[in-house]
């Protein structure tokens, strides 16, 4: 099958198309699909540029998001059929003409493809992050990195669950926030002085999204380390962080899917690049400034 590797860490310039790599096939509880596409995230590109700390021993196919067509079911696996649309996750790499998923949702005929590879990721961690904070209806909610990949889609179903939500986002982005019933908030210094004024009655949860050692602010905001969770700084300086080892919410994937064919839910495709310019793919999610989630086109 033809396929995007890598066989060591480096630039995006280690990437190339591959046109003889063995096809992968579905295990007991897996399912094999013909991907239309797949969805690049942050941690593709860290592991290919070794930041993420993992070593690259032999060929490796990037990506973890695909979106495509069931036409192999293993062992054990019930509710899918061959010729079902879905979306999914994969530990084996998703720029591949065939990948095989570990954890899958039917793809709602609304749902383009293009949209549905780049949904995976975000809306497994948007809503273990949602969770682990125990946002209840009426509560104001403060996301650190509103406009990026995970922080748009919290948003969004933190919206859904009643939530009043202020996001912080570059000034390119606050009327895409504001569109989507988002208050938007500047970053830098006196960001606790500007969302007390935008939240006069307290801002009751945090979600750090992005990083930028924003936890201290977002825990005086709250008053209480416990009411913040970040899915980005690992100091966490007394908040907790998700990073899935406590356990994945998978149920998400079918949940988002859902929401975005009913056009209750907005995830913005910002480029789409053929297999062989994968490497420009790489290198517009590292940029920090692709503006919506970058896709490779598989088929």
């Amino acid at each position: 099958m033809r396929a995007v590797r890598y066989g060591e860490t480096g630039p995006s310039s280690v990437l190339h198309v591959d046109d003889d790599v063995p096809e992968p096939h579905a295990g007991p509880g897996r399912v094999r699909i013909a991907v239309v596409a797949a969805g690049v995230n942050a941690w593709d590109w860290k592991v290919r540029s070794g930041r993420a700390g993992i070593a690259v021993t032999g060929p490796r196919i990037p990506g973890g998001d695909a979106a495509g067509v069931v036409d192999e079911i293993g062992d054990g696996v019930t509710g899918v059929a061959v010729g079902d649309e879905v979306l999914g996750v994969t530990a084996g790499g998703a720029t591949a003409e065939h990948a095989v998923l570990t954890h899958w949702a039917r793809k709602p005929p609304e749902l383009p493809f293009v949209t549905a590879a780049g949904l995976p990721t975000p809306a497994e961690t948007a809503v273990r992050a949602l969770d682990a904070l125990g946002l209840a209806t009426g509560e104001t909610l403060m996301i650190s990195g509103a406009s990026g990949g995970v922080g748009l889609v919290a948003a969004q179903i933190a919206r859904e669950r009643g939530a009043r939500v202020i996001g912080t986002a570059a000034p390119a982005r606050h009327d895409l926030l504001r569109r989507l019933g988002v208050i938007p908030a500047a970053y830098g210094d006196g960001l606790v002085t500007r969302l007390r004024e935008l939240a006069p009655d307290g801002v009751d949860r945090a979600l750090d999204a992005a990083g930028h050692g924003v936890v201290p602010a977002l825990i005086e905001l709250t008053g209480d380390a416990a009411r913040v969770v970040s899915i980005a700084d690992f100091s966490a300086h007394g908040a907790r962080v998700t990073d899935g080892g406590e356990g994945r919410s998978w149920h998400a994937l079918g949940e988002a899917a859902a929401l975005v064919a009913a056009g209750r839910l907005e995830v913005p495709v910002a480029a789409t690049f053929p297999m062989a310019e994968a490497a420009a793919a790489h290198d517009l999610s590292e940029s920090g400034h692709a503006g919506g989630r970058v896709v490779i086109l598989v088929r």
